[in-house]
Formats: structure tokens, C-alpha cells, sequence
């Protein structure tokens, strides 16, 4: 073995190891670091109960105490996971909601469930918004497909334009971003009809996964144009992202993956903002943001997309030779 290839060899290594710490970082790192810190529930119980109860629990929990419609009402907002109702006799109620993260809403519901039976013996359960297995799992999986399939679409176009040698221009780059949107939304709600006929496929809902997957589409068709096959470096990793990251709650991740992940990453938006569409709740707070964020990345694939670039300028100006001089005579 010659030197050279030695050397080829010894880089190559470094790389892949490179690559399984990144994924190792990416992947399985915030999954094996998820632990409960303040994770936000509510209680609606009398003023000198409420002060025995929120004592359980420690800095795992972030209580917040409420009226029992108040409690609720925090809960269709998402901004807790689970409230304890106690009453003033031997009674107590978790109360959860199928709209939530069920990461969290797990989570919540066991320390509430342990805190009631504490008290007042075993709790009774109540959800709001009822969600079958599907309907948990159908969010985030719609958001892993329609980022997956973008990607695929925008590397066959680069890859067949590279052997047709051929240059892919704008409005081919923009039909197969719409392309993609229609199909995969198709695909996504066959899928949701495959796994759980009582998922709703709406308007609302066909038309959030619409936006999500164009969306997805023209980012990476925009990056696509902009580094060729080295844009993979950071499309593939964030595919990965979405199970371990997305679908976890804040209050569960490790603060670094909390902030240098989780708070941007596109799929939670996406997968949040559909997960209250499926449960009824269009009103939810992550459904506008979802509309915001993913409308936003449109825009900005959209722009990367549709520019001119160098040789399409340069075929819009007027050739030198072609140009008309004016010239006086004295």
C-alpha cells in the first residue's frame, strides 16, 4: 500500500469517526440525557391542600395554582402538561389532554397520579381530546416524511440533471418544491387514513402538511443550489434530529440540547402545530407559530430558489457587441 493511500485511508477514518460524534451528540446524547426540571403542571385544590402538595416533587415540577377552570383552561393552551383537581373531600382528578406533547403529558401524569395517591388515594384519569396510538405517533412521523421526502426529491432532480448534463434553473427547482408538497401530502394522508380512519384530513390539517412539506422543500432545494451534494452534510444530520430532539418537551432535555437544538429545529413546529389540528384544538397557540415559522422558511427557500443567478444576469443584459453606440461627429 503506497503512502498516499495510507494517508487517504487514515483520513477517512478520522472522518467517519467524526460523524459517529456528531450523530452520538445529535441522536442518542439528548435521549440519554432527559431528565424532568420544572416541567409545568397545575393544581386546583384549597389554598391550605394546594400548600401541602406543591411541595412534592422538587425542581421536577413547576406548579401553578388555579381554579379548576382556570387549570383547564391552561391546559388547552398547552402551557401546562396535566392539573391535579383535588376537592375538599377524599377525591382527586389528573386531567390531561390528548393535544400535548405526550412526552410531557407522560411524564405529568405520573408525578400527579403519585402526589393524588399521596393524598387522597388513587386519582381518577380524564382526557381531554382523546388520541389514539396513531394520533400520537402521526405528527411527528408527518414531519419526518415530509422532510425525507423533499430530500429525496431534491437529490433525484440533481442527481438526474448531473447525468443528463444538464444546468437545473429556477422553474424547474420551484416545480419540484410544489411537486413534492402535493405528492407528500398525499402520501401523508394516506397514511394517516392507513393508521387511524377517525384522523381528520380537513382542510386545515391537509393544508398545514402542505405548507410543512413545501416548506421543507424549499430550504433544501435552496441550500441544494447553493452547495450541491455538500449541502447533505447538513440536511441528512437533521433528519436524525427529529425523533430525539422534536418529539422530547423542554422541560426533559438537557438545557445545551435545549437551546442549541430543540429551539430551532423546523420539526416541532411543525409536528406541535399538527398535533392540535388532528385533536380539534385549531385555536392552539403552536399552530400559529407553525403557520409563522414554516411560512417563513417558504419564503426564504423560495428567494434562494427564484435568484437570478450569475448566467441568468448575465443573460437578461444586452451583449456588449450587440449594443448601439451613439457616436457624434464634430
Amino acid at each position: 500500500m503506497s503512502r498516499s493511500v495510507g494517508a487517504l485511508a487514515l483520513v477517512a477514518a478520522v472522518a467517519g469517526a467524526l460523524v459517529a460524534v456528531v450523530l452520538g451528540f445529535l441522536t442518542f446524547g439528548a435521549q440519554a440525557t432527559v431528565a424532568p426540571d420544572h416541567v409545568p403542571v397545575a393544581l386546583a385544590a384549597p389554598p391550605e391542600v394546594a400548600q401541602r402538595v406543591t411541595a412534592h416533587g422538587g425542581g421536577q415540577l413547576g406548579w401553578t395554582v388555579a381554579s379548576p377552570s382556570e387549570a383547564r383552561q391552561l391546559l388547552e393552551d398547552k402551557k401546562v402538561y396535566a392539573v391535579l383537581e383535588l376537592g375538599p373531600g377524599p377525591s382527586a382528578t389528573v386531567v390531561t389532554s390528548g393535544a400535548v406533547n405526550p412526552a410531557g403529558t407522560q411524564v405529568a401524569q405520573q408525578a400527579l397520579t403519585g402526589a393524588a395517591a399521596a393524598l387522597a388515594g388513587p386519582p381518577k384519569q380524564e382526557v381531554l381530546h382523546p388520541v389514539s396510538l396513531a394520533g400520537r405517533t402521526a405528527p411527528l412521523a408527518a414531519s419526518a416524511l415530509a422532510w425525507i421526502g423533499a430530500l429525496a426529491g431534491g437529490l433525484a432532480l440533481t442527481q438526474l440533471a448531473k447525468r443528463a448534463g444538464r444546468t437545473i434553473g429556477a422553474g424547474a427547482r420551484f416545480a419540484q418544491v410544489v411537486g413534492v408538497g402535493v405528492l407528500v401530502t398525499a402520501v401523508v394522508a394516506g397514511f394517516f387514513a392507513l393508521w387511524d380512519a377517525t384522523l381528520p384530513l380537513d382542510a386545515g390539517v391537509l393544508g398545514f402538511v402542505f405548507l410543512a412539506a413545501t416548506a421543507f422543500a424549499a430550504v433544501q432545494a435552496g441550500l441544494l443550489r447553493l452547495l450541491g451534494l455538500r449541502a447533505m452534510a447538513v440536511l441528512g444530520p437533521l433528519y436524525l434530529v427529529a425523533p430525539a430532539v422534536a418529539g422530547q418537551v423542554p422541560e426533559l432535555l438537557n438545557p445545551a440540547y435545549r437551546a442549541l437544538l430543540w429551539s430551532w429545529t423546523p420539526f416541532r413546529f411543525s409536528a406541535e402545530g399538527l398535533r392540535s389540528l388532528l385533536q380539534g384544538v385549531p385555536d392552539a397557540p403552536d399552530v400559529t407559530t407553525g403557520i409563522w415559522v414554516l411560512g417563513a422558511l417558504l419564503a426564504a427557500g423560495l428567494v434562494l430558489v427564484l435568484w437570478p443567478g450569475r448566467s441568468a444576469r448575465q443573460q437578461a443584459e444586452p451583449h456588449l457587441a450587440d449594443r448601439v453606440v451613439e457616436v457624434g461627429v464634430h
